[in-house]
Protein backbone atom coordinates (compact mmCIF):
# COMPACT_ATOMS: atom_id res chain seq x y z
CA UNK A 1 0.00 0.00 0.00
CA UNK A 2 1.38 3.41 -0.97
CA UNK A 3 2.06 6.11 1.60
CA UNK A 4 -0.12 9.15 1.06
CA UNK A 5 1.66 12.18 -0.39
CA UNK A 6 1.23 14.55 -3.30
CA UNK A 7 3.11 12.30 -5.69
CA UNK A 8 1.26 9.07 -4.93
CA UNK A 9 -2.11 10.87 -4.88
CA UNK A 10 -1.27 12.82 -8.06
CA UNK A 11 -2.08 16.18 -6.44
CA UNK A 12 -0.28 18.83 -8.48
CA UNK A 13 -2.26 22.03 -7.93
CA UNK A 14 -0.48 24.80 -6.00
CA UNK A 15 -2.57 27.44 -4.25
CA UNK A 16 -1.54 30.70 -2.53
CA UNK A 17 -1.35 30.55 1.24
CA UNK A 18 -4.23 32.76 2.32
CA UNK A 19 -4.91 31.18 5.72
CA UNK A 20 -2.72 30.84 8.78
CA UNK A 21 -4.08 28.29 11.22
CA UNK A 22 -3.01 28.13 14.86
CA UNK A 23 -3.61 24.50 15.80
CA UNK A 24 -2.89 21.24 14.01
CA UNK A 25 -5.40 19.06 15.84
CA UNK A 26 -8.27 16.90 14.74
CA UNK A 27 -11.02 19.48 15.08
CA UNK A 28 -9.69 22.15 12.74
CA UNK A 29 -8.54 19.56 10.21
CA UNK A 30 -11.97 17.92 10.24
CA UNK A 31 -13.88 21.19 10.31
CA UNK A 32 -12.26 24.36 8.92
CA UNK A 33 -9.75 22.72 6.57
CA UNK A 34 -12.41 20.35 5.22
CA UNK A 35 -14.63 23.36 4.53
CA UNK A 36 -11.86 25.31 2.82
CA UNK A 37 -11.16 22.32 0.62
CA UNK A 38 -14.81 22.24 -0.46
CA UNK A 39 -14.77 26.00 -1.05
CA UNK A 40 -11.70 25.61 -3.26
CA UNK A 41 -13.49 22.97 -5.32
CA UNK A 42 -16.95 24.47 -5.58
CA UNK A 43 -16.56 28.27 -5.58
CA UNK A 44 -12.92 28.85 -6.53
CA UNK A 45 -11.83 30.10 -3.11
CA UNK A 46 -8.27 29.17 -4.12
CA UNK A 47 -6.67 29.11 -0.69
CA UNK A 48 -3.95 27.03 0.91
CA UNK A 49 -3.52 26.79 4.68
CA UNK A 50 -0.27 26.98 6.65
CA UNK A 51 -0.59 25.30 10.03
CA UNK A 52 1.17 26.59 13.15
CA UNK A 53 1.92 24.26 16.05
CA UNK A 54 0.78 25.94 19.22
CA UNK A 55 2.08 23.37 21.71
CA UNK A 56 5.13 21.15 21.83
CA UNK A 57 8.65 21.53 20.54
CA UNK A 58 8.81 18.63 18.11
CA UNK A 59 8.40 19.19 14.37
CA UNK A 60 5.18 18.03 12.72
CA UNK A 61 6.94 15.27 10.81
CA UNK A 62 3.70 13.40 10.10
CA UNK A 63 2.25 16.42 8.31
CA UNK A 64 5.51 16.92 6.42
CA UNK A 65 5.72 13.23 5.42
CA UNK A 66 2.24 13.36 3.87
CA UNK A 67 2.86 16.84 2.43
CA UNK A 68 -0.26 18.14 4.17
CA UNK A 69 -2.62 15.55 2.66
CA UNK A 70 -5.11 13.53 4.70
CA UNK A 71 -8.63 12.14 4.44
CA UNK A 72 -11.71 13.24 6.36
CA UNK A 73 -13.97 10.24 6.93
CA UNK A 74 -17.53 11.50 7.40
CA UNK A 75 -19.53 8.93 9.32
CA UNK A 76 -22.87 9.12 11.05
CA UNK A 77 -26.63 9.13 10.80
CA UNK A 78 -28.47 11.85 8.91
CA UNK A 79 -32.07 12.15 7.75
CA UNK A 80 -32.74 8.45 8.16
CA UNK A 81 -29.58 7.30 6.39
CA UNK A 82 -26.21 6.03 7.56
CA UNK A 83 -23.38 8.14 6.10
CA UNK A 84 -19.89 6.72 5.52
CA UNK A 85 -17.82 8.64 2.98
CA UNK A 86 -14.34 10.06 2.58
CA UNK A 87 -12.72 13.17 1.15
CA UNK A 88 -9.04 13.81 0.41
CA UNK A 89 -8.19 17.24 1.80
CA UNK A 90 -5.51 18.94 -0.30
CA UNK A 91 -5.53 22.55 0.94
CA UNK A 92 -3.00 22.17 3.79
CA UNK A 93 0.43 23.38 2.71
CA UNK A 94 2.51 22.40 5.74
CA UNK A 95 3.19 23.09 9.41
CA UNK A 96 5.51 25.49 11.22
CA UNK A 97 6.73 25.19 14.80
CA UNK A 98 7.51 28.64 16.30
CA UNK A 99 9.67 27.06 19.02
CA UNK A 100 11.97 25.50 16.42
CA UNK A 101 11.90 28.25 13.80
CA UNK A 102 10.73 31.52 15.28
CA UNK A 103 12.09 33.61 12.41
CA UNK A 104 10.31 31.40 9.91
CA UNK A 105 7.10 31.71 11.88
CA UNK A 106 7.29 35.52 11.95
CA UNK A 107 8.02 35.57 8.23
CA UNK A 108 4.61 33.99 7.62
CA UNK A 109 3.11 37.35 8.57
CA UNK A 110 4.83 39.03 5.62
CA UNK A 111 2.94 36.96 3.08
CA UNK A 112 0.96 39.46 0.92
CA UNK A 113 -1.67 36.78 0.16
CA UNK A 114 -2.42 36.21 3.85
CA UNK A 115 -6.04 37.17 4.54
CA UNK A 116 -7.36 34.83 7.24
CA UNK A 117 -6.15 33.61 10.63
CA UNK A 118 -7.98 30.69 12.24
CA UNK A 119 -7.37 29.17 15.66
CA UNK A 120 -8.44 26.43 18.03
CA UNK A 121 -6.14 26.32 21.05
CA UNK A 122 -8.68 24.89 23.55
CA UNK A 123 -10.92 26.96 25.84
CA UNK A 124 -7.87 27.83 27.97
CA UNK A 125 -5.79 28.95 25.00
CA UNK A 126 -6.83 32.61 24.88
CA UNK A 127 -4.92 34.20 27.76
CA UNK A 128 -2.03 36.52 28.51
CA UNK A 129 1.10 34.93 29.96
CA UNK A 130 2.88 37.64 31.93
CA UNK A 131 6.13 35.73 31.58
CA UNK A 132 6.05 36.53 27.85
CA UNK A 133 8.07 39.69 28.35
CA UNK A 134 10.21 39.72 25.23
CA UNK A 135 8.66 39.45 21.75
CA UNK A 136 12.12 38.64 20.39
CA UNK A 137 11.69 35.19 21.91
CA UNK A 138 8.89 32.73 21.19
CA UNK A 139 5.93 33.66 23.43
CA UNK A 140 4.31 30.84 25.37
CA UNK A 141 0.69 31.77 24.72
CA UNK A 142 -1.21 31.74 21.45
CA UNK A 143 -2.20 35.44 21.74
CA UNK A 144 1.45 36.25 22.40
CA UNK A 145 2.53 34.43 19.24
CA UNK A 146 -0.22 36.17 17.28
CA UNK A 147 0.80 39.61 18.59
CA UNK A 148 4.42 39.00 17.66
CA UNK A 149 3.43 37.95 14.15
CA UNK A 150 1.13 40.95 13.70
CA UNK A 151 3.81 43.34 14.92
CA UNK A 152 6.34 41.79 12.54
CA UNK A 153 3.86 42.30 9.69
CA UNK A 154 3.27 45.89 10.76
CA UNK A 155 6.97 46.66 11.10
CA UNK A 156 7.87 45.45 7.60
CA UNK A 157 6.60 48.39 5.57
CA UNK A 158 3.02 48.06 6.80
CA UNK A 159 1.69 50.68 4.40
CA UNK A 160 2.03 48.14 1.61
CA UNK A 161 0.51 45.28 3.55
CA UNK A 162 -2.75 44.37 1.89
CA UNK A 163 -5.28 42.91 2.24
CA UNK A 164 -6.64 43.37 5.75
CA UNK A 165 -6.48 40.39 8.09
CA UNK A 166 -9.64 38.63 9.28
CA UNK A 167 -9.35 36.51 12.43
CA UNK A 168 -11.73 33.63 13.15
CA UNK A 169 -11.03 32.04 16.55
CA UNK A 170 -12.84 28.71 17.02
CA UNK A 171 -12.20 28.27 20.74
CA UNK A 172 -15.37 27.30 22.60
CA UNK A 173 -15.69 30.41 24.74
CA UNK A 174 -18.25 33.16 24.46
CA UNK A 175 -16.96 36.30 22.77
CA UNK A 176 -13.86 34.47 21.54
CA UNK A 177 -12.98 37.15 18.97
CA UNK A 178 -13.36 39.99 21.44
CA UNK A 179 -11.29 38.19 24.07
CA UNK A 180 -8.51 37.39 21.61
CA UNK A 181 -8.37 41.02 20.47
CA UNK A 182 -8.23 42.15 24.11
CA UNK A 183 -5.29 39.81 24.75
CA UNK A 184 -3.39 41.15 21.73
CA UNK A 185 -3.88 44.72 22.97
CA UNK A 186 -2.72 43.66 26.44
CA UNK A 187 0.44 42.22 24.91
CA UNK A 188 0.95 45.43 22.94
CA UNK A 189 0.86 47.33 26.24
CA UNK A 190 3.05 44.75 28.03
CA UNK A 191 5.68 44.98 25.30
CA UNK A 192 5.31 48.77 24.98
CA UNK A 193 4.66 48.54 21.25
CA UNK A 194 4.20 51.91 19.50
CA UNK A 195 0.80 53.55 19.27
CA UNK A 196 1.11 53.41 15.49
CA UNK A 197 0.90 49.63 15.78
CA UNK A 198 -2.31 49.73 17.81
CA UNK A 199 -3.78 52.22 15.33
CA UNK A 200 -2.87 49.92 12.41
CA UNK A 201 -4.19 46.95 14.33
CA UNK A 202 -7.52 48.68 14.93
CA UNK A 203 -7.91 49.62 11.28
CA UNK A 204 -6.57 46.56 9.44
CA UNK A 205 -7.07 43.53 11.71
CA UNK A 206 -10.65 42.36 12.18
CA UNK A 207 -11.74 39.89 14.85
CA UNK A 208 -15.01 37.95 14.71
CA UNK A 209 -16.85 36.08 17.45
CA UNK A 210 -17.69 32.60 16.22
CA UNK A 211 -19.65 29.52 17.27
CA UNK A 212 -18.53 26.12 15.97
CA UNK A 213 -20.18 22.72 16.27
CA UNK A 214 -19.00 19.37 14.96
CA UNK A 215 -17.90 16.17 16.67
CA UNK A 216 -14.50 15.12 15.30
CA UNK A 217 -13.40 11.93 17.10
CA UNK A 218 -10.12 11.90 15.18
CA UNK A 219 -7.98 9.02 14.05
CA UNK A 220 -9.99 5.75 13.85
CA UNK A 221 -7.44 3.56 15.62
CA UNK A 222 -9.59 0.42 15.82
CA UNK A 223 -10.55 0.52 12.15
CA UNK A 224 -7.51 2.20 10.63
CA UNK A 225 -6.25 -0.79 8.64
CA UNK A 226 -9.64 -1.50 7.13
CA UNK A 227 -10.24 2.16 6.18
CA UNK A 228 -6.76 2.56 4.71
CA UNK A 229 -7.32 -0.52 2.56
CA UNK A 230 -10.53 1.04 1.28
CA UNK A 231 -8.79 4.36 0.58
CA UNK A 232 -5.84 2.68 -1.10
CA UNK A 233 -3.32 4.74 0.88
CA UNK A 234 -1.46 4.55 4.15
CA UNK A 235 -2.87 7.67 5.77
CA UNK A 236 -1.70 8.30 9.34
CA UNK A 237 -3.46 11.67 9.56
CA UNK A 238 -7.02 10.76 8.59
CA UNK A 239 -9.75 12.02 10.89
CA UNK A 240 -13.31 10.84 11.42
CA UNK A 241 -16.01 13.51 11.67
CA UNK A 242 -19.79 13.38 12.03
CA UNK A 243 -21.91 14.64 9.10
CA UNK A 244 -23.35 17.54 11.10
CA UNK A 245 -21.36 20.77 11.03
CA UNK A 246 -22.26 24.35 11.92
CA UNK A 247 -20.24 27.54 11.94
CA UNK A 248 -21.80 30.88 12.84
CA UNK A 249 -19.64 33.98 12.38
CA UNK A 250 -20.70 37.29 13.88
CA UNK A 251 -19.85 39.81 11.22
CA UNK A 252 -21.11 42.17 8.50
CA UNK A 253 -23.01 40.99 5.43
CA UNK A 254 -20.02 41.97 3.27
CA UNK A 255 -18.04 39.11 4.80
CA UNK A 256 -20.04 36.65 2.71
CA UNK A 257 -18.34 37.90 -0.44
CA UNK A 258 -14.81 37.19 0.71
CA UNK A 259 -15.69 34.04 2.70
CA UNK A 260 -18.25 32.36 0.42
CA UNK A 261 -18.87 29.21 2.48
CA UNK A 262 -22.65 29.51 2.24
CA UNK A 263 -22.47 29.32 -1.55
CA UNK A 264 -21.08 25.78 -1.28
CA UNK A 265 -24.08 24.55 0.69
CA UNK A 266 -22.05 24.31 3.88
CA UNK A 267 -23.88 25.03 7.13
CA UNK A 268 -22.02 28.30 7.67
CA UNK A 269 -23.86 31.48 8.60
CA UNK A 270 -22.60 35.05 8.82
CA UNK A 271 -24.94 36.79 11.22
CA UNK A 272 -25.19 40.10 13.10
CA UNK A 273 -25.61 38.40 16.49
CA UNK A 274 -24.51 34.97 17.71
CA UNK A 275 -26.74 35.01 20.79
CA UNK A 276 -29.74 33.10 19.38
CA UNK A 277 -27.49 30.42 17.88
CA UNK A 278 -25.54 30.00 21.08
CA UNK A 279 -28.78 29.76 23.07
CA UNK A 280 -30.12 27.18 20.61
CA UNK A 281 -27.01 25.03 20.97
CA UNK A 282 -26.83 25.28 24.75
CA UNK A 283 -30.54 24.69 25.40
CA UNK A 284 -31.23 21.99 22.76
CA UNK A 285 -27.98 20.10 22.08
CA UNK A 286 -26.16 20.50 25.39
CA UNK A 287 -29.43 20.69 27.30
CA UNK A 288 -30.64 17.39 25.85
CA UNK A 289 -27.39 15.70 26.90
CA UNK A 290 -27.61 16.98 30.45
CA UNK A 291 -31.37 16.34 30.70
CA UNK A 292 -31.18 12.63 30.05
CA UNK A 293 -27.62 11.55 30.98
CA UNK A 294 -28.14 11.01 34.75
CA UNK A 295 -31.53 9.34 34.31
CA UNK A 296 -30.24 7.08 31.52
CA UNK A 297 -27.26 6.08 33.65
CA UNK A 298 -29.57 5.18 36.53
CA UNK A 299 -31.50 2.97 34.10
CA UNK A 300 -28.33 0.97 33.38
CA UNK A 301 -27.44 2.61 30.05
CA UNK A 302 -23.90 3.78 29.34
CA UNK A 303 -23.67 5.12 25.77
CA UNK A 304 -25.64 7.98 24.17
CA UNK A 305 -26.77 5.93 21.15
CA UNK A 306 -27.74 3.06 23.46
CA UNK A 307 -29.88 5.47 25.50
CA UNK A 308 -31.56 7.04 22.46
CA UNK A 309 -32.33 3.59 21.02
CA UNK A 310 -33.87 2.46 24.32
CA UNK A 311 -37.68 2.73 23.92
CA UNK A 312 -38.23 4.35 27.31
CA UNK A 313 -35.29 6.74 27.31
CA UNK A 314 -35.66 7.56 23.64
CA UNK A 315 -39.28 8.56 24.19
CA UNK A 316 -38.30 10.56 27.28
CA UNK A 317 -35.65 12.52 25.38
CA UNK A 318 -37.88 13.24 22.39
CA UNK A 319 -40.73 14.41 24.59
CA UNK A 320 -38.41 16.55 26.71
CA UNK A 321 -37.05 18.23 23.58
CA UNK A 322 -40.28 18.83 21.69
CA UNK A 323 -42.76 19.28 24.53
CA UNK A 324 -40.74 21.14 27.15
CA UNK A 325 -37.36 22.52 26.00
CA UNK A 326 -38.48 24.01 22.66
CA UNK A 327 -41.76 25.42 24.07
CA UNK A 328 -39.75 27.11 26.85
CA UNK A 329 -37.67 29.13 24.36
CA UNK A 330 -38.50 32.50 22.85
CA UNK A 331 -37.81 31.61 19.21
CA UNK A 332 -40.51 30.03 17.06
CA UNK A 333 -40.69 26.22 16.90
CA UNK A 334 -40.23 26.39 13.12
CA UNK A 335 -36.74 27.81 13.71
CA UNK A 336 -35.82 25.29 16.41
CA UNK A 337 -37.33 21.98 15.31
CA UNK A 338 -34.92 21.35 12.38
CA UNK A 339 -31.99 21.79 14.77
CA UNK A 340 -33.62 19.43 17.28
CA UNK A 341 -34.12 16.85 14.53
CA UNK A 342 -30.43 17.12 13.65
CA UNK A 343 -29.57 16.64 17.32
CA UNK A 344 -31.57 13.41 17.47
CA UNK A 345 -29.74 12.16 14.38
CA UNK A 346 -26.39 13.04 15.95
CA UNK A 347 -27.26 11.08 19.07
CA UNK A 348 -28.01 8.04 16.89
CA UNK A 349 -24.58 8.07 15.24
CA UNK A 350 -23.50 4.39 15.17
CA UNK A 351 -19.83 5.29 14.75
CA UNK A 352 -19.44 7.31 17.97
CA UNK A 353 -19.46 5.78 21.45
CA UNK A 354 -20.22 8.85 23.53
CA UNK A 355 -20.05 7.84 27.19
CA UNK A 356 -22.83 9.09 29.46
CA UNK A 357 -20.29 9.28 32.27
CA UNK A 358 -18.37 11.92 30.28
CA UNK A 359 -21.53 13.98 29.79
CA UNK A 360 -22.27 13.70 33.52
CA UNK A 361 -18.97 15.38 34.46
CA UNK A 362 -19.68 18.58 36.48
CA UNK A 363 -23.41 18.12 35.97
CA UNK A 364 -24.50 20.61 38.61
CA UNK A 365 -23.00 23.60 36.79
CA UNK A 366 -24.08 22.12 33.44
CA UNK A 367 -27.68 21.77 34.63
CA UNK A 368 -27.70 25.38 35.79
CA UNK A 369 -26.58 26.67 32.38
CA UNK A 370 -28.12 24.13 30.01
CA UNK A 371 -31.39 22.88 31.54
CA UNK A 372 -32.53 25.20 34.31
CA UNK A 373 -33.32 28.08 31.89
CA UNK A 374 -35.66 25.72 30.01
CA UNK A 375 -37.28 24.47 33.21
CA UNK A 376 -37.87 28.01 34.47
CA UNK A 377 -38.84 29.28 31.01
CA UNK A 378 -41.52 26.58 30.84
CA UNK A 379 -42.86 27.62 34.24
CA UNK A 380 -42.96 31.25 33.12
CA UNK A 381 -44.74 30.50 29.83
CA UNK A 382 -47.03 27.65 30.84
CA UNK A 383 -47.57 28.50 34.51
CA UNK A 384 -47.00 24.87 35.38
CA UNK A 385 -44.07 22.54 36.07
CA UNK A 386 -42.48 20.65 33.16
CA UNK A 387 -42.80 17.01 34.30
CA UNK A 388 -39.85 15.61 32.36
CA UNK A 389 -37.33 18.35 33.18
CA UNK A 390 -38.43 18.09 36.80
CA UNK A 391 -37.81 14.34 36.69
CA UNK A 392 -34.40 15.08 35.21
CA UNK A 393 -33.61 17.33 38.16
CA UNK A 394 -34.66 14.55 40.55
CA UNK A 395 -32.47 12.04 38.69
CA UNK A 396 -29.55 14.47 38.95
CA UNK A 397 -29.90 14.63 42.73
CA UNK A 398 -30.12 10.84 42.94
CA UNK A 399 -27.09 10.49 40.67
CA UNK A 400 -25.09 12.71 43.05
CA UNK A 401 -25.97 10.32 45.85
CA UNK A 402 -23.06 8.36 44.40
CA UNK A 403 -24.60 4.89 44.65
CA UNK A 404 -27.64 3.25 43.14
CA UNK A 405 -28.93 -0.31 43.33
CA UNK A 406 -25.70 -1.54 44.83
CA UNK A 407 -23.43 0.15 42.28
CA UNK A 408 -21.10 3.13 42.60
CA UNK A 409 -21.91 5.97 40.22
CA UNK A 410 -19.21 7.95 38.33
CA UNK A 411 -19.94 11.26 40.05
CA UNK A 412 -17.21 13.80 39.28
CA UNK A 413 -17.51 17.44 40.25
CA UNK A 414 -15.79 20.18 42.25
CA UNK A 415 -14.64 19.45 45.78
CA UNK A 416 -17.38 21.71 47.19
CA UNK A 417 -20.17 19.94 45.29
CA UNK A 418 -18.87 16.45 46.06
CA UNK A 419 -18.59 17.18 49.79
CA UNK A 420 -22.03 18.73 49.94
CA UNK A 421 -23.82 15.73 48.45
CA UNK A 422 -21.71 13.24 50.38
CA UNK A 423 -22.87 14.89 53.61
CA UNK A 424 -26.44 15.54 52.45
CA UNK A 425 -27.22 11.97 51.40
CA UNK A 426 -26.13 10.40 54.68
CA UNK A 427 -29.72 10.62 55.87
CA UNK A 428 -31.22 9.15 52.66
CA UNK A 429 -34.28 11.24 53.50
CA UNK A 430 -35.70 12.84 50.35
CA UNK A 431 -37.83 15.21 52.45
CA UNK A 432 -34.64 16.59 53.94
CA UNK A 433 -32.20 16.33 51.02
CA UNK A 434 -34.30 17.84 48.23
CA UNK A 435 -35.38 21.18 49.80
CA UNK A 436 -31.88 21.79 51.13
CA UNK A 437 -30.27 20.99 47.77
CA UNK A 438 -32.74 23.18 45.87
CA UNK A 439 -31.98 26.05 48.26
CA UNK A 440 -28.26 26.09 47.32
CA UNK A 441 -27.86 29.44 45.55
CA UNK A 442 -24.22 28.57 44.77
CA UNK A 443 -25.52 25.65 42.68
CA UNK A 444 -28.45 27.23 40.85
CA UNK A 445 -27.98 30.98 41.15
CA UNK A 446 -31.21 31.19 43.17
CA UNK A 447 -33.32 29.31 45.72
CA UNK A 448 -35.44 26.93 43.63
CA UNK A 449 -37.84 26.38 46.52
CA UNK A 450 -39.44 29.71 45.57
CA UNK A 451 -41.21 27.99 42.65
CA UNK A 452 -44.49 26.60 44.02
CA UNK A 453 -44.70 22.84 44.00
CA UNK A 454 -41.22 22.21 42.55
CA UNK A 455 -39.75 20.79 45.73
CA UNK A 456 -42.75 18.52 46.30
CA UNK A 457 -42.62 17.09 42.77
CA UNK A 458 -38.86 16.54 42.93
CA UNK A 459 -39.26 14.77 46.27
CA UNK A 460 -41.89 12.51 44.75
CA UNK A 461 -39.65 11.69 41.76
CA UNK A 462 -36.63 11.05 44.01
CA UNK A 463 -38.68 8.70 46.18
CA UNK A 464 -39.88 6.86 43.06
CA UNK A 465 -36.29 6.38 41.86
CA UNK A 466 -35.05 5.30 45.29
CA UNK A 467 -38.18 3.48 46.39
CA UNK A 468 -36.78 -0.05 46.45
CA UNK A 469 -33.52 1.00 48.08
CA UNK A 470 -35.18 3.04 50.80
CA UNK A 471 -37.57 0.17 51.53
CA UNK A 472 -34.64 -2.21 51.91
CA UNK A 473 -32.90 0.22 54.30
CA UNK A 474 -36.09 0.53 56.33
Amino acid sequence: MQKLNRTTAAVTIVRPIKILQFGTGNFLRGFTDWMVDLMNEKVGFNAAIQLVQVHGKRPATDIADQEGLYHVITRGFQQGQTIDESRLVTCVHGATNPYLDYAGFLALGLNPDLTWIVSNTTEAGIFVDKSDKNPEQTPNSFPGKLTALLYHRFSANHDLMTPDLHILPCELIEGNGEKLKSCVLEYAALWKLPETFTAWHEECVHYYNTLVDRIVPGYPTDEAAEIQKRLGFQDELMVVAEPFHFWAIEGPESLKEIFPAEKTGLNVLIVPDLTPYRTRKVRILNGAHTTFAPLAYLQGLRIVKEAVDDPTMGAFLKSALYEEIIPSMDRSPEELIPFAEAVMDRFKNPFIRHQLSAIALNSISKFRVRVLPSLLGYIRKKESLPPLLTRSLAALLVFYRGRYKGQQLPVNDTEEVMKYFSDAWRSDDAYEVVPEALARISFWGQDLNQYPGLSDVVIREVKALLGEELERRA
